[in-house]
């Protein structure tokens, strides 16, 4: 039996090496998030620079790698910029709508849904704050931007928070152009420092972290924006005032499984109950988060994302509280890649162990 001395030193050192960079990413985390962003957007934007970089079927020209960033960087930016520019209005019209409708419900809360609970339980549920907000919204609800605006005044003229907020703002375009103008450069140069044992393998799980990757980050986003325009369509036919609204936050929230139709449904029975007390409204809305998850369950998720996670349910929801709990917001949105790339280092941990003496039990004799 060949063995090599400096094998166990290797091993040791590689993972005090890896402890020693995950202690300092968390230590970090407070100032990573921009660039864990600019790094998500450079990874998206990569392929599609390779692809204008290469000569294709249809066009007999290619772009200088420094061109090709350019226009992808500006199509990334261009298309976000636009979706921002076309959502908030409408969001600011619904939420304007949902603070006027917000005391009609607060007095058909008071006046019908707290007797009939006290009669039903006989419990004494009814308190004189319930009267007291009602008539402070409807009377001042108008004034609640103003304070909210005001409120943001006062934190601004800290200069900490906008500082922050700014900061965010310019890094993450600036870190996500230099990041796509130099990917491959940094790809290969860490390719390059792998040591020569086990550069092979290495290469190996990287390869299969990236298919995984793109499989889940492209078909999550699609399936995102599929549950996001039907909800709202589906909303909006069934007469719901809020439908936009609903529908893009239930949407953008089904990363996290059946989290998107609880929160849909949430939303959109209060929503439904604010609007009218018509109970058609409110099985229209049911019967759309219906179709909507046996859509995502049937259909949108085994064709878009495919079971190559390999990620259970349980796992799904520790990561993105893990993530959340470690990087915060952004963390959360990080928190699957992650455990998708975690899932394939297991996967190739768990072969090592299958196929070690130790889960065999034999023991190597001394003349080995």
């Amino acid at each position: 039996m060949n063995t090599q001395p400096g094998a166990a030193s290797q091993r040791l050192t590689l993972l005090l090496f890896f402890a020693a960079a995950g202690l300092l990413v968390y230590w970090l985390r407070p100032i990573l998030t921009p660039f864990l962003l600019a790094a998500l957007f450079a990874y998206l934007g990569n392929p599609l620079v390779l692809r204008l970089q290469r000569e294709g079927r249809r066009w007999k020209w290619r772009l200088p790698r420094t061109a090709a960033v350019i226009l992808v960087f500006l199509l990334l930016f261009l298309g976000l910029l636009l979706a921002v520019l076309t959502l908030v209005p409408v969001l600011q019209r619904e939420l304007a709508r949902f603070l006027e409708w917000l005391p009609q419900w607060l007095a058909w809360f008071r006046a019908e849904a707290l007797p009939w609970l006290e009669n039903r339980f006989g419990l004494p549920l009814e308190g004189p704050e319930m009267g007291t907000l009602s008539g402070l919204l409807s009377e001042h609800w108008q004034q609640a931007g103003e304070w909210a605006l005001g409120a943001l005044g006062s934190m601004g003229r800290s200069g900490g928070l906008v500082f922050a907020w700014l900061l965010n703002l310019v890094l993450v375009p600036v870190v996500t152009f230099y990041l796509l103008r130099d990917w491959e450069r940094l790809v290969a140069a860490l390719h390059d420092l792998l040591p020569r044992s086990i550069e092979p393998r290495v290469v190996r799980i990287v390869r299969e972290s990236d298919a995984v990757l793109a499989t889940f980050i492209r078909g999550q986003l699609l399936v995102m924006i599929s549950l996001a325009a039907f909800y709202a369509v589906g909303l909006w036919f069934a007469g719901l005032d809020l439908a936009i609204a609903v529908g893009v936050t239930a949407g953008l929230v089904s990363f996290v499984p059946y989290l998107g139709v609880i929160v849909g449904v949430g939303l959109g029975v209060a929503a439904a109950l604010l609007q009218s007390t018509d109970p058609w409204l409110l099985i229209w809305v049911l019967a759309v988060f219906g179709v909507g998850q046996l859509l995502e369950s049937l259909v949108l998720t085994p064709w878009l994302v495919g079971d190559r996670i390999g990620l259970h349910p349980v796992a799904v929801i520790f990561a993105v509280l893990a993530g959340g709990q470690l990087f915060g917001f952004f963390g959360v949105l990080l928190a699957l890649p992650a455990a998708a790339v975690l899932a394939v280092l297991v996967r190739h941990a768990h072969a090592d162990y299958r196929g070690s003496a130790l889960y065999a039990g034999d023991s190597a004799k001394p003349g080995d």
